[in-house]
């Protein structure tokens, strides 16, 4: 026991004398106020670093229920908007990331908050990001938009929708930078920069960021001078910086590549070998008919006539129904109140979940944005309403649907559209099989009113159909004597705002031997004005 009490003697001596020297005079306290200082001192800079975090993450959470109840005031309004559409994917792709991120800086506990994975959740990608960047640029460009109004959520002189802020309009110009539109992107970096100087928030960027996309949007364009006025910006910030390109993963894309038909062949000889002269003035065509700016001509608009259709079918008698000339020789009918709204609605049903993206069509290793929608094919057998639809086209039509292709229903999504094409193959080596034959006609249903933009446009004809709910286009795609009619060639233009279904279906050449005989004279396209001459006054 006396050895015991001796070796905690020992052991508490020890202590005192290697870990309490600094009790043993008052003096020796005075160095622990300098750690005592720092300690504070850190712990003001944590607690200010997890407010700042914290602070982060309130305002995003402010924001996002903001724009939530916004949208859930109208829905098919609020997603309808190119700018909001916009806006909601960055929020879940960039803005997620960095809300993540902020989380992960936190306190041990924020590893059990399993925030944003949820099961069967959809949470759109980086491709997503991209492809609504470039419809932006899509719908600015052929609608004549100010960048400056879709950075205040204006379109075309209306608000619809909130105010980027400086992070929104720096995402959208990383990704058309990416995609080498570096005349947009240079614009929406010099928006970012300004707002990012005049609004008080926290970004996951920084000024030099902008600065930089800024510096190599200009180099790009050729702008060198440009470019070294703002690298010196740069420098003047951080002198050590160090100015490296961004890393364009993307390669430089033709702008003007040529286009193929619906049926992925080849346009025919005489188009393929365009000017680039005539490529520029089918564009401003092609723009001015989705803006609605041209109209017809009086020669064409005289023999323009409206009526009931009562032939083709017994039954017509009993229920005509409305149908409007909007061109003569070749014919463009819409027929009026064709599709009721709980068809609409039951089509809709059965296309959503098998719906499949046609996007970006890849050839020759150019990404083309030729077609941006989803399509889904519905075959008759699946529903008696889709094959009521069939027999009320073969009523209206007078043409036979044995060799008829399924039912398409169609949504175009952010910015949709559909480039120039002809609805029937252009290459002999690869037309339809010898057993329907070609697409001899082709019947549009709009399934629905679209607010601005979506129209179908005839490029050489100079006709806009806007879209009208219920109502179906009818044109023949073919000659009599089975060539096909050039003057038919078509494109769905971008929508604006809103939300654009459609349906169609295409009809082939057998099966029509006795309805539609052929004939073997010459048939000139039916284009009664050149419209090239018009283009001068567009440009």
């Amino acid at each position: 026991m006396k050895k015991l009490c001796l070796l905690i003697f020992f052991f508490i001596n020890s202590g005192v004398i290697c870990r309490g020297e600094l009790f043993t005079a008052l003096s020796d306290l005075e160095p622990l106020l300098t750690t005592h200082k720092k300690v504070v001192e850190d712990l003001e800079d944590y607690i200010n670093r997890e407010e700042e975090r914290l602070n982060t993450l309130k305002r995003y959470v402010q924001v996002y229920k903001r724009e939530h109840v916004k949208a859930m005031e109208d829905i098919p309004n609020y997603i309808g908007n190119p700018i909001n559409a916009f806006t909601l994917i960055k929020r879940m792709t960039t803005d997620l990331a960095y809300i993540k991120l902020n989380i992960d800086l936190g306190v041990k506990h924020a590893r059990n908050i399993s925030i944003m994975q949820y099961e069967d959740a959809t949470y759109p990608s980086a491709e997503d990001l991209r492809g609504a960047a470039r419809a932006l640029t899509r719908l600015q460009e052929t609608y004549l938009l100010k960048i400056e109004d879709l950075a205040e959520g204006i379109l075309n002189g209306v608000v619809y929708g909130s105010a980027m802020n400086a992070n929104d309009c720096f995402e959208l110009g990383i990704a058309l930078y990416y995609e080498t539109e570096y005349r947009n992107s240079l614009v929406w970096m010099l928006i970012a920069l300004k707002k990012y100087n005049e609004e008080i928030s926290s970004y996951p960027l920084t000024e030099i960021d902008i600065l930089v996309y800024i510096t190599f949007a200009n180099y790009m364009l050729g702008n060198v001078k440009e470019a070294e006025e703002w690298t010196k910006k740069i420098v003047a910030i951080d002198p050590t910086y160090d100015i490296s390109k961004p890393n364009a993963t993307i390669a430089e894309q033709e702008r003007k590549k040529r286009r193929k038909g619906d049926t992925g062949e080849d346009s025919l000889e005489a188009e393929v070998k365009q000017t680039p002269k005539d490529l520029r003035d089918q564009n401003e065509i092609y723009k001015t008919l989705c803006r609605g700016e041209m109209d017809l001509s009086p020669q064409v608009a005289k023999e323009l006539t409206c009526r009931y259709l009562t032939e083709n079918h017994p039954f017509l008698r009993l229920a005509p129904i409305k149908m409007e000339y909007k061109y003569r020789n070749p014919d463009i009918v819409l027929f009026h109140e064709v599709l009721s709204d709980s068809e609409i609605q039951h089509l809709k049903e059965l296309a959503q979940p098998r719906r499949a993206m046609v996007r970006d069509a890849v050839s020759d290793n150019h990404r083309l944005d030729y077609r941006i929608s989803k399509t889904a094919a519905l075959a008759d057998k699946e529903s008696p309403v889709i094959e009521r639809v069939t027999r009320r086209i073969a009523d209206f039509t007078g043409l036979d649907m044995d060799t008829a292709e399924n039912l398409q229903v169609v949504n175009y999504g952010i910015g949709g559209h559909y480039l120039p094409h002809y609805d029937f193959a252009t290459s002999r080596n690869t037309q339809f099989a010898d057993e329907v034959g070609n697409r001899i006609a082709t019947v549009l249903f709009y399934m629905s009113d679209v607010a601005q933009g979506g129209a179908t446009v005839f490029m050489k004809l100079g006709l806009s159909l806007f879209p009208v709910r219920g109502a179906a286009a009818v044109w023949l795609n073919l000659h009599a004597s089975g060539e096909g009619d050039l003057a038919t060639r078509h494109a769905a233009c971008p929508v604006l705002r809103g939300s654009k279904w459609v349906s169609n279906k295409w009809i082939h050449l057998v099966g029509q031997e006795f309805i539609k005989p052929c004939g073997l004279e010459y048939q000139p396209e039916g284009i009664k004005e050149s419209l090239t001459r018009l283009v001068n006054k567009l440009i």
